[in-house]
């Protein structure tokens, strides 16, 4: 089977590196998977989360067009409810203007955040607890339509092409919006594992075509860490654990290193936590990573696999892609 791979990126912040480091990677990194074959590159909304550094993908989405030459770069995604949908029009339409044909826009409705910094982007709690996502998405799609000159609120330039709109979710309701708007659907498996291959057929099943998109299409977005041997990628492996222990235990930190998480010491709760992250991850040699990507790839029917590589070491994530572009013969 041969599937296009692509690049979820967060921008890891590693235990022990400075915030901005974990920005400067994200462009060698994405220069690095351009040459070796990857489809897209997309960046995430996340915010006061001390192990993320993606918090702007609308800046460095032009950052790592610039530094690339083949990738589609885009959003994944953008957070609508913590923005104005005048205004992502605008900055989509000028990031197509600079680097046309080769921008995305992937849309979520999640706040990427806690309460409390969701409230801090959205400035009303009226907002923060009402479902503004359907008038929000119409209001996005109205000004990615062509221009009309009577219109005094215009999304300009003009005179660009709407970049492909992808609707992210990791349940069936993000499934039947992308469906009924006739997008693309990106499913984040790493988030919700158990509902990926249902939210996925609720999308094919229910999919209308439209001026953006003729046919359904799915990209299954996954975590991987691949290395040279299972042993290896085990030890990366517990960094993940540990940040998934904190992060779900309300203390989120920046990135642990494989020493620091092997040497943790885990109550029985947190314990159970660090079990029940493996489900959210695929970690293994290039050949067992392939066939796990592979079996959920076509349990989704997905068109395409989009991989979140989260490590401490930047020479690590970057090994793990290298491995995977060998792997599948990208």
């Amino acid at each position: 089977m041969s599937i296009p791979l692509s690049v979820l990126d967060l921008s890891p912040i590693a235990a022990g590196s400075k915030d901005s480091e974990a920005l400067t990677n994200t462009l060698d990194l994405a220069r690095i998977v351009d040459r070796l074959g990857y489809t897209r590159y997309w960046l995430a909304e996340h915010h006061s989360i001390p192990s993320v550094a993606s918090t702007a993908p609308e800046i460095m989405i032009g950052h790592v067009a610039s530094v690339t030459e083949r990738l589609r770069v885009g959003a994944g995604g953008i957070m609508l409810p913590n923005h104005s949908p005048l205004r992502i029009a605008e900055e989509f339409r000028v990031l197509e203007a600079l680097h046309p044909g080769r921008i995305d826009l992937g849309i979520g409705r999640a706040p990427g955040s806690s309460q409390a910094t969701a409230l801090a982007l959205r400035r009303s709690k009226d907002r923060l607890m009402s479902d503004e996502f359907p008038e929000l998405i119409g209001e996005l799609l109205h000004y990615f339509r062509p221009p009309d000159t009577d219109e005094s609120i215009q999304a300009i330039p003009r005179d660009v092409s709407t970049p492909p709109i992808w609707m992210l979710g990791s349940t069936q309701d993000g499934a039947q919006i992308a469906a009924a708007l006739g997008v693309g659907f990106a499913f984040a498996h790493h988030i919700n594992p158990d509902s990926a291959e249902y939210a996925t057929q609720v999308y094919r099943s229910m999919f209308k075509s439209s001026p953006r998109l003729d046919r359904p299409r799915v990209i299954l977005a996954l975590s991987a860490i691949c290395a040279d041997s299972s042993e290896a990628a085990a030890e990366l492996a517990s960094s993940l654990e540990l940040a998934w222990v904190r992060l779900r235990s309300g203390k989120p930190a920046p990135f642990p290193s494989p020493k620091e998480a092997l040497n943790y010491q885990y109550n029985d709760w947190e314990r159970q936590l660090a079990r029940a992250a493996r489900a959210h991850f695929t970690a293994g040699s290039p050949d067992e990573v392939k066939a796990r990507l592979l079996a959920l790839a076509d349990l989704c029917q997905a068109d395409e696999i989009m991989i979140m590589t989260m490590a401490h070491s930047h020479a690590a994530r970057i090994r793990s892609y290298e491995l995977l572009a060998q792997s599948f013969q990208l």
